[in-house]
């Protein structure tokens, strides 16, 4: 996948089969409109490429200010990797200021084709574009006559009859329903960050764990509480289980933690990437009576996360 920093017209072609949108979370939703840029593009006689136009900074920190309280559940990063891992050709990326959004709707769609081209144009129902998001499917189809350029609306999509969007799926996760939100992905609910020192509490414990610093600082942290997760470090992958959230047993200093203790796992990672998946909720943070009544449940959860590697099944 190749990526370009702005609507560089070095990459310019007729036979772009584009799609364009902020595809945080690139979930299920998206990955309909993403399917139907890939199934169009092999569907032509000569030799076509799929490309997603996106933005960075999410337009939300923009219009909204980064003090808004949007959480993003991709970061730039994240969303390129679900985007090759797709099968995505390129990604044009835009760098959304005050200044670009106040382009009209017409005059970011002859951009759009003057600079990177566009043979096809794949929408999702709810796709507004442009000034005061002025632009929709009809204002579409009249610019694609005149700029000749074809136009596919993708209709809403829904699982169970519930509505696939980014906002409902940061619902979830603020509550702590992260199997729902992983269904409504498409996959796990992750995050990627640096593990850093911590105050060594949990090798006292005897469950040793490694403390998250998350690469993104917008990045939308679960509800509090222990979650049965897998961490990928290394391209190894192991299961573990995770805390989020204030250690009430020993603190009433309000901070946030993220902790995972990973399972058959011993080395020294300080400083070191991972990526931790959250794979199932299982109990709220609470605060024990005594250190000894704190380990019980400790152990208690690490049987029931053990208990879940045997039937673990991927989404």
């Amino acid at each position: 996948m190749k990526i370009i920093q702005g609507l560089d017209k070095e990459y310019f072609s007729q036979n772009h089969v584009v799609t364009v949108g902020t595809f945080d979370g690139v979930h299920l939703g998206h990955r309909r409109v993403l399917e139907e840029v890939i199934s169009i593009k092999f569907n032509k006689i000569s030799e076509y490429k799929s490309v997603v136009i996106t933005f960075e900074p999410h337009p939300q920190f923009v219009l909204k200010n980064k003090h808004s309280g949007l959480k993003i559940l991709t970061d730039l990063n994240e969303k390129l990797d679900l985007l090759r891992e797709i099968g995505i050709d390129l990604v044009f990326i835009v760098n959304f200021t005050e200044e670009f959004s106040k382009i009209s709707a017409e005059n970011f769609l002859k951009m759009l084709v003057n600079n990177v081209g566009i043979s096809d144009l794949v929408v999702g129902y709810d796709h507004f574009f442009g000034r005061n998001r002025e632009g929709g499917y009809e204002i579409l189809q009249k610019f694609s006559e005149k700029l000749k350029f074809n136009v596919h609306l993708i209709n809403e999509f829904t699982l169970n009859g519930e509505f696939i969007k980014s906002t409902n799926i940061r619902k979830l996760i603020e509550k702590g329903q992260i199997e729902q939100a992983n269904k409504f992905l498409g996959y796990y609910y992750f995050l990627e960050g640096e593990v850093i020192v911590g105050n060594r509490r949990g090798n006292s414990l005897g469950f040793p764990t490694s403390n998250i610093k998350p690469d993104s600082e917008f990045k939308l942290i679960p509800k509090n509480g222990v979650y049965f997760v897998r961490v990928t470090y290394n391209d190894f992958k192991y299961y573990g289980m995770m805390n989020i959230g204030n250690r009430p047993t020993f603190s009433d200093e309000g901070v946030t933690f993220l902790e995972v203790n990973i399972f058959n796992f011993n080395e020294n990672i300080y400083g070191k990437k991972i990526k931790i998946e959250f794979l199932e909720y299982i109990r709220n943070e609470k605060k024990f009576d005594s250190t000894e009544k704190l380990i019980i449940q400790i152990k208690k959860d690490k049987d029931y996360c053990n208990q879940k590697i045997k039937k673990i099944k991927e989404i």
